[in-house]
């Protein structure tokens, strides 16, 4: 049997790859992929619950894995570990073994059962397994980290105050004088330090971004630039602490310094995340309430932000603030960069009388705003 499924991937890959690389036809490789691998997982898992590696003298299956497979130890030891979780999850596995979810879905199912959301996970299976053929990862992740809030409240405020308590900075001269460092935040701390970064990094790129331009008479690519990204990164860290040590004592702190978006039922939704869209408890947010400005966006209906400011030519103000806040990321359904980097499009083109106004703008990143003007992709 297993000699067949050779000489079946034999076939393809002696194909011309041109022959296989049209977009139905990626799609269903992929699907297939993830059928062998949901195959390889469950069998893998059998033959460790067999200790059938004992034969060959091996300490453990993810042992023998590493050894007669050539596989790293810690994807020998998440396959079976994953491979044991299927037996708990039938209707996951029934799904993997069909190609309607991937590995990654079925990693994240498994991370989310407890012995706490057992119970609820068992009878929850069949809408989280429809969820995960439907959704993108990223989309399905947070549905899962809000079913889980859902299904052990007070687990995920135990786990959230574990990350703050984990919070780690280290910071170290090596021997040549340089500078490394590792950092550990919890989401919303990390959120800030993230922000502030950003926006000093974006001040940094333009000013590359003209300086390059100067120089060469046209408009630059990224390789044109005087830094790398992770440089101006670097470059960016170093300006916030320059700034940081030149801002009088007695001088207002900005704020606020994150952004999260709640709905009534969490302060019967449930919606409790930063702008980025990182889910958090709402524990986690108690101990800013205190210090921080409540930015209050009132939403008519399920999707619409009463704005203001119809008649200029350019998003900006409480318009943008609308805009960014009710979509927070690019509209285009295979892009997710982050509102804050993106710009407001004009659904119907300014110039063919389109208001700037909420309901006809859209965040759109730098990409698909210019993308829509091509010719062939239209208004």
């Amino acid at each position: 049997m297993v000699e067949d499924l050779a000489d079946a991937i034999s076939k393809l890959a002696d194909m011309d790859p041109g022959v296989l690389s049209d977009s139905e036809t990626i799609v269903a490789l992929h699907r297939q992929l993830a059928r062998l691998e949901a195959v390889a997982t469950r069998a893998t898992a059998d033959w460790d619950a067999q200790q059938a590696w004992t034969a060959d003298g091996a300490r453990s299956g993810a042992t023998w894995l590493m050894h007669r497979c050539h596989m790293p130890e810690a994807a020998a030891r998440r396959r079976i570990r994953l491979g044991r979780e299927l037996r708990h999850l039938p209707k996951t596995a029934a799904a993997w073994l069909a190609g309607d979810v991937e590995e990654g879905h079925v990693s994240m199912l498994a991370a989310h059962r407890s012995s706490v959301t057992a119970e609820v996970m068992a009878r929850d299976e069949p809408l989280l397994v429809q969820l995960a053929s439907e959704l993108t990862s990223r989309a399905f992740n947070h549905a899962l980290v809000y079913w889980h809030q859902l299904a052990d409240p007070s687990g995920v405020e135990v786990d959230a105050a574990k990350l703050l308590a984990d919070r780690r900075v280290s910071l170290a001269q090596t021997f040549l004088g340089a500078w490394s460092g590792d950092i550990l935040l919890d989401p919303i701390s990390g959120s800030i330090v993230s922000s502030a970064l950003s926006r000093i990094e974006d001040d940094l790129f333009d000013a590359d971004w003209r300086a390059a331009r100067e120089r060469l008479g046209k408009d630059p690519v990224a390789g044109d630039l005087s830094r790398t990204s992770m440089q101006r990164r670097a470059d960016a860290l170093v300006e916030m602490a320059t700034r940081a040590s030149t801002a009088p004592p007695e001088g207002k702190r900005p704020e606020p310094l994150f952004s999260v978006v709640v709905d009534l039922p969490t302060v019967t939704g449930r919606l409790c995340e930063l702008a980025e869209r990182t889910p958090v408890t709402p524990g986690s947010l108690v101990p800013w309430l205190d210090r921080a400005w409540i930015e209050r966006i009132v939403f008519e209906g399920p999707s619409r932000v009463i704005d203001v400011g119809v008649q200029r030519r350019l998003f900006s103000g409480a318009t943008r603030r609308a805009v960014e806040v009710r979509d927070r990321e690019c509209y285009h359904d295979l892009c997710d960069v982050p509102a804050h980097r993106c710009e407001v499009d004009h659904i119907a083109p300014h110039a063919w009388g389109g208001s700037t106004e909420q309901d006809n703008g859209r965040m759109a990143c730098g990409f698909h705003n210019r993308l829509r003007s091509r010719p062939a992709q239209g208004p």
